[in-house]
């Protein structure tokens, strides 16, 4: 069984690594280092430390002012905070005068469980991505995260990276790097395409093995990089003729509204397939566990594979809901 490691982990230890390459790093936080995993930086590099307390806007305009003097600037809270409460200071003070400023927003999506709908960020994808000139990143796993971390680093301007709370296999190899666009092949088919982004990696191969089954070939796209949008990833998932999306996030404005965006603007060469948008429909969470949420919001495998069948193969509806 490939290890489980929560995104935030990997954020808390990939960012103290990185504090040792770049003395120009600052990382602030909201009064919630524990949460954030931002303690680890914290213990290490106490010097550029910053708890600004429960202020997220207050955190963001001295993030940016910290920028100014050419440094890198993260700056972490919960997505319901950083995407919510702190937006119009996202928007007006890092990335309209573009400062060097990264937000790392952890506890994001259905998966954050028990605390409820008021702590699940569903909509901080459709936020982020509308405001110009912003990076957006959603990571599958640790690996993916660490590299993301580094790509910010490396890189001038405003970057949002979207983490979660639950713990998820570690799929990726040490080594892979992030670049805007990317997208990552986990498995080959020719009939339909899996595209997901953040935790769903084995959900994707669990709906690929039950419609293999059925001798259904499912090719399966891991897509971290949500603005910019991966084309190349769009592109190959429209000649199998059938997409299905899935993300831990509103369908409205999320990732496969982003997918579909970027599907309408191909060139007329390109297939025009029909895509099925999976996540919390136009809903707010609920509480429970993160099992629990995902089988009622239809985003286990079982529901999704149903869900597939209800689209395209209807004769196995029943049978897959009997899984």
């Amino acid at each position: 069984m490939s290890e489980m490691k929560a995104l935030r982990d990997a954020y808390g230890e990939g960012i103290a690594e990185l504090g040792e390459e770049f003395d120009n790093l600052f990382v602030l936080d909201a009064d919630l280092t524990k949460s954030t995993k931002t303690e680890v930086f914290k213990k290490k590099f106490p010097e550029r430390f910053i708890n600004c307390g429960i202020a997220e806007g207050n955190m963001m305009s001295v993030a940016s002012g910290l920028a100014t003097c050419g440094n890198i600037v993260f700056a972490s809270t919960f997505a319901m905070f950083a995407a919510g409460r702190a937006y119009e200071q996202i928007r007006n003070s890092i990335a309209y005068p573009r400062t060097n400023v990264k937000i790392v927003a952890t506890h994001a999506g259905l998966t954050v469980g028990e605390d409820g709908a008021t702590h699940q960020c569903l909509e901080d994808m459709a936020l982020m991505r509308a405001i110009p000139g912003m990076t957006v990143i959603s990571p599958s796993d640790a690996v993916q995260t660490k590299a993301a971390l580094r790509y910010a680093c490396e890189t001038e301007g405003p970057v949002y990276i979207r983490v979660g709370r639950l713990a998820v296999p570690v799929v990726h190899k040490e080594g892979y790097r992030f670049t805007p666009g990317s997208y990552v092949k986990i498995a080959e088919g020719n009939d339909m395409t899996i595209l997901y982004t953040g935790p769903f990696y084995q959900t994707a191969l669990d709906v690929k093995e039950i419609y293999e089954a059925k001798g259904i070939s499912v090719k399966v796209l891991d897509v971290p990089s949500i603005k910019p949008m991966s084309e190349e990833a769009v592109k190959e998932a429209a000649k199998t003729g059938f997409i299905v999306t899935l993300e831990d996030h509103n369908t409205v404005g999320g990732f496969g509204s982003a997918v579909c965006e970027t599907l309408a603007s191909l060139p007329a060469e390109y297939p025009s397939p029909k895509v099925l948008r999976l996540g919390a429909d136009d809903q707010f969470g609920t509480s429970g566990t993160p099992a629990e949420i995902l089988k009622k919001y239809g985003l286990d495998a079982k529901s999704v594979a149903v869900r597939i069948a209800e689209a395209k193969y209807p004769e196995w509806k029943a049978e897959f809901e009997n899984l």
